[in-house]
């Protein structure tokens, strides 16, 4: 495929943020509908009495069954293949062998490598029975999450969709985390720009088509503040309060967006929501 001036493809993080042509959209569209399918094939499995690390298994077995790798394995030495974080987790929680309980909501991220291209999202599931306001914790963040895609498009920028997202999420007595950010992807698996999930009006990189990115907003019960614990991945809530994560990988196109990692069985919003 021959690229213009204005169209980079790199294996490598640069701070110049790179466009892609139609080659890359389809891989990216691969990419993506393999990493929901993952999620879609963990719901039934997701139930009180499950390990963490067993979902991992299922995960991983999952990806390479489908000739595909899982980016988490070994990344700066992280030995899984997704994160899984439960209620007070914010994210990076580390599979093993905690038990997830009734009532629990945890967010499971995955990311894949097809051909060469990242496929990278994260959901939540409830596990069981879920209390009134773990579950309209988790509707906050979906909706936030696509008050933030809503306005995807060539010449917005990126203050725009972090200033989306903090004005409902607070307007709803919730708060976003300011630690974690939502970032470019492609061939690579943490690119430019960061996508933060706040922000004003009018500030940030300016959205040109051909750009790729997650956007993948965390909000919490309580205050925004976090900490990552001493084994260096999870981070929490510092003041124990619920959280909640989801995330899509989108394409700007030349009159708005195109969300790679959209569940083909309509499951992006699982059973925790009545889908």
């Amino acid at each position: 495929m021959s690229l213009d001036n204005d169209v980079i493809e790199a294996d490598f993080r640069t701070e110049t943020i790179k466009l892609h042509g139609p080659e890359g959209f389809e891989g990216m569209r691969r990419a993506g509908r393999l990493a929901a399918e993952c999620l879609d094939m963990l719901i039934p499995y997701v139930v009180p009495g499950v390990t963490t690390e067993r979902l991992d298994t299922l995960a991983r077995e999952f990806v390479l069954d489908h000739g595909a790798l899982p980016a988490c394995l070994f990344y700066r030495g992280y030995s899984h293949t997704v994160c899984i974080s439960p209620n007070h987790v914010v994210c990076h929680g580390i599979p093993g062998d905690r038990t997830l309980r009734e009532g629990d909501i945890a967010n499971i991220d995955v990311t894949v490598i097809v051909d060469g291209w990242h496929g990278d999202t994260s959901r939540m599931y409830g596990v069981g029975e879920v209390a009134p306001r773990a579950r309209r914790l988790v509707e906050i963040t979906y909706e936030a999450l696509n008050r933030g895609l809503a306005l995807v498009k060539p010449g917005v920028r990126l203050g725009d969709i972090g200033h989306a997202i903090q004005s409902y999420v607070e307007s709803m007595r919730c708060s976003v985390v300011k630690d974690f950010c939502g970032h470019g992807l492609g061939k690579v698996f943490h690119d430019s720009p960061n996508v933060l999930h706040f922000g004003h009006p009018g500030t940030g990189e300016v959205l040109k088509e051909g750009m790729f990115f997650t956007i993948e907003p965390m909000v919490n019960l309580g205050k925004h503040q976090v900490k990552v614990l001493n084994d260096g991945w999870t981070a929490v809530t510092r003041d124990k309060s619920l959280s909640a994560q989801c995330e899509h990988s989108v394409g700007v196109t030349a009159d708005g967006y195109e969300v790679f990692t959209a569940s083909p069985a309509g499951l992006f919003q699982p059973a925790i929501l009545g889908a």
